[in-house]
């Protein structure tokens, strides 16, 4: 039976090749994921473990510029330098910088742009970084850039270089260039050093450091001396080897990689498991097609188990072959998406390609037991074939017995998941969304065994249409598409599933996004807001020097507070008195904010209504900075999604603040005559042409809110792409197994009259038909699903309301229909080239 089996493969390998490429397609998204995640992962551990190779002890702070966390000062330095066993003790500095190319850009993503002091030892060197011109800044005025950096914005040693941090913007000279292991270069950021007394001025103060990284001398051990350091440190202060924080930080990077690991093997899986829809439909059109050949092999000896095992190793030679080929694209893939990260501005560390046992062994695991199980149902009807077939080349259709037990069994699940969907969207939640997630997966399975039933009276809908445009060939088109139900059903099937998907993150994510945006036009009137580039707080010479630029009419900052109220914490906004209703829309429910000019207070309803607050009430706080004190309910307003529950004004913010740095997140600007090109250089030209800040008109910040929804649905479409695409393919294998069942009723067709050219229609219309078939039930799922999923996150989302997307659903229907086009291409030149002799003679 081995040897049969391997001749039938070789016999049909021109009909097994779309299931082929379906299994290929799916092994190589899992061995290009994990191959890509382990070689990620082991380049960036290798760089982890190289960046604290030679650091015995580290020592890490929350430093600020509050007294709280008040680092680590030169003296304890000094102690530690004393200890016996110590090479080195150096103080680090760190915090934002952000450098202007030519056009006065920011390098770089703004999140991983950096600053850090140049420390170097006795030898005029810092172990972390090597220069390859010029040298590290020795005094204020002067910077050295990494090299990238450097070349993004073609700097020389020499120039002058525009500097901001998260005050105004300097310029200072180019003193060095160099190349370091630092994660935030990699990451495609950018990083600044500077001489210490200007880090220390900048990010810190005088004398001060935020980490320290200790070496050791001779064979001292690591863990003797971080016991010997750790009393040396003040208490916000956190030591450990380098050792340790090395394996902790691979540990980050292997926990952060898996997240991704997971998603890419999530959508993998769906390419699987639509796979399995042609490779079953492949395998059982295979089984019809070989009644004859299988029932002789029955009559000559071979008994069902035979048969059985015969179309399972059939299946199991198909599934090593496209592991194998699958396999070396994934390789490829890997390269390719490592080499797309460097492209995107991420620089992923040098390493070799890693390529594990468990890579090797999943994918080609998944590869063949997709194929072999896909293959099962097929194979136990070719047991059955009886001996007495052999006199007949027809396949024997399923009894009405079986299609009424599928069918009972279908409408079961579907009406289970179904309940599931509605009871998930009733409820709400975490749960609710979990309940949902649950009659997500019934309902597709009750829907995908239903298929064959609902497609005869669906098609029979448009076969009048077809009929009328098409003639002839819209007829035929129309019946043989229901011929044979099942082999429709599985083939729509298929697109149905990628498009359940497609539809509902589109749904949900235009639904959000349409949210998002009212929100932000209904909670907003100022004409722009300005932020750091960083998200770091803004510093408070951006508000003095805005309140000087011409045009500028309203100015209200979003400044971060806190206090307790009761011991319970609460957050507030420090905004400025009679500037905040101009630039964001508050609705007073009580009071009046014109009592922020009094040093009151404002309170969200919500927030009131809960506490059992109301206007005048005197609420005992303790503030950030530890005071105690008293704050009157002068209002309260309906809740705005861009302030704290508590708005307070911005000098009592100030007043009581633990940093002398006060927290503004943001600005927010009303111009005279609303937003105009002329207003935006105003505020641009106040800033000093500031890299680091952002100035967002109304569109802007829409955009940036409601982007991230944009972008997630992108890269959702394209992670489902792989599924879609063996969906095509499985139009594809079904048309064409379907032309060479159908040689001689082809034949005979062209005998009587139909040309070549209503053959092809007829072929392409076939095609249309089940695409759009399945597209419309994917559609139609998809839109129930999205609204089911919306609903669980509607109590979280102000302003929340269902939106379909036509346009977009209407998009999809039109390319299923070119997707039937495009698949039944081959098949359609296949059926129109037969020769009509020839074919009438095919049994």
């Amino acid at each position: 039976m081995f040897r049969t089996a391997l001749r039938n493969v070789l016999a049909h390998k021109a009909r097994l090749l779309m299931t082929v490429l379906a299994v290929m397609l799916g092994v190589a998204f899992v061995s290009g994921t994990l191959v890509f995640t382990d070689t990620l992962g082991n380049a960036f551990r290798n760089q982890s473990a190289k960046s604290y190779d030679n650091v015995a002890v580290s020592v890490e702070t929350y430093a600020g510029d509050d007294e709280k966390n008040p680092g680590i000062d030169e003296a304890t330095l000094e102690k530690i330098r004393g200890l016996d066993g110590v090479a080195s003790a150096t103080g680090r500095v760190s915090g934002f910088a952000g450098v202007a190319d030519p056009d006065g850009k920011l390098i770089g993503n703004g999140w991983s742009n950096t600053g850090a002091n140049f420390a170097p030892g006795k030898d005029g060197k810092d172990t972390q970084y090597v220069f390859t011109d010029g040298s590290g800044p020795a005094k204020n005025g002067a910077v050295a850039l990494d090299k990238d950096t450097a070349e993004k914005g073609k700097y020389r040693v020499g120039d002058p270089v525009r500097v901001a941090t998260n005050g105004p913007v300097k310029e200072y000279t180019l003193a060095g260039i160099f190349t370091t292991e630092d994660g935030a270069v990699n990451a495609g950021g950018s990083l600044v050093l500077f001489d210490t007394a200007t880090a220390q001025q900048l990010y810190l103060k005088p004398g001060v450091f935020k980490d320290a990284t200790v070496t050791a001398a001779g064979d001292v051990s690591d863990q003797k001396l971080l016991d010997e350091i750790t009393p040396l440190l003040p208490e916000d202060a956190t030591a450990q080897t380098g050792k340790a924080l090395a394996e902790q930080q691979a540990k980050d990077i292997e926990s952060g990689l898996n997240g991704l690991n997971t998603m890419l093997l999530a959508f993998a899986g769906i390419a699987l498991f639509v796979g399995i829809f042609l490779i079953a439909n492949t395998f059982t059109m295979l089984v019809a097609q070989r009644t004859r050949e299988l029932a002789l092999m029955r009559a000559i000896g071979a008994t069902r188990r035979q048969v059985k095992r015969s179309v399972l190793l059939e299946a199991a030679f198909v599934g090593v072959l496209a592991s194998v080929i699958g396999f070396a694209l994934g390789l490829g893939l890997a390269t390719g998406l490592r080499s797309a990260m460097g492209v995107m501005g991420g620089k992923i560390p040098a390493g070799p390609l890693v390529v594990s046992p468990t890579a090797v062994i999943s994918a080609f695991a998944v590869g063949i037991l997709i194929t072999v199980l896909a293959a099962w149902l097929p194979a136990r009807r070719a047991a059955k074939i009886a001996p007495v077939a052999a006199m007949s080349s027809v396949h024997a259709t399923a009894s009405v017995k079986s299609l009424v037990v599928r069918n009972s069994i279908g409408g079961a699940i579907a009406l289970l998941g179904s309940a599931g969907i509605v009871g998930g969207a009733a409820s709400g939640g975490t749960s609710g969304r979990q309940l949902v997630a649950a009659g997500a997966f019934f309902a597709l399975i009750g829907v995908i065994i239903l298929i064959p039933l609902l497609s005869r009276p669906v098609i029979a809908l448009v076969r009048p249409l077809l009929k009328k445009v098409f003639g002839v060939s819209g007829k035929l088109a129309s019946q043989n598409a229901v011929r044979n139900p099942r082999r429709t059903g599985a083939t729509a099937s298929a697109l149905a599933i990628g498009l359940t998907l497609v539809t509902g993150i589109s749904v949900l994510g235009v639904t959000l996004g349409q949210a998002i945006d009212k929100m932000t036009t209904d909670n907003i009137k100022a004409d722009y807001m300005v932020t750091m580039a960083s998200g770091d707080s803004l510093d408070e010479s951006a508000l003095t020097a805005l309140s000087k630029a011409d045009g500028v009419s309203a100015l209200s900052p979003q400044q971060a507070a806190w206090f307790e109220v009761d011991g319970e914490h609460h957050s507030a906004s420090g905004v400025t008195p009679g500037d905040v209703e101009k630039v964001f829309s508050l609705t007073t429910e009580s009071g009046s904010l014109a009592s922020l000019k009094d040093g009151q207070v404002a309170v969200g309803s919500k927030t009131a209504k809960s506490n059992g607050w109301k206007t005048g009430d005197t609420l005992p706080v303790k503030f950030d900075d530890e005071k105690k004190g008293e704050l009157t309910i002068g209002a309260t307003y309906e809740e705005n999604e861009f302030l704290s529950p508590f708005v307070i004004p911005k000098q009592l913010a100030d007043q009581h603040s633990a940093s002398s740095r006060p927290e503004i997140r943001e600005i927010w600007i009303k111009t005279d005559g609303g937003a105009s090109q002329a207003n935006e250089q105003s505020i641009v030209d106040a800033l000093g042409d500031n890299p680091a800040m952002s100035v967002m008109d109304r569109q802007d910040i829409r955009d940036m809110f409601g982007g991230f929804i944009n972008t997630a649905l992108n890269i959702m479409y394209g992670l489902l792409a792989m599924a879609l695409l063996i969906a095509v393919l499985g139009v594809v294998n079904t048309l064409a197994m379907s032309v060479f069942e159908r040689q001689q009723e082809i034949g005979m067709l062209r005998a009587i009259g139909l040309d070549r050219g209503r053959v092809k229609r007829m072929i392409r219309l076939e095609a249309v038909v089940i695409s759009v078939f399945g597209a419309v039930i994917g559609v139609g799922l998809g839109v129930f699903l999205g609204w089911a999923i919306g609903r669980t996150l509607s109590a979280d989302i102000p302003g929340y309301a269902l939106v379909i997307p036509w346009d977009r659903l209407g998009i999809f229907l039109l390319l299923a229909g070119l997707v039937g086009v495009l698949a039944s291409l081959w098949p359609a030149r296949s059926a129109a080239k037969l020769n009509m002799l020839t074919a009438i003679k095919t049994e």
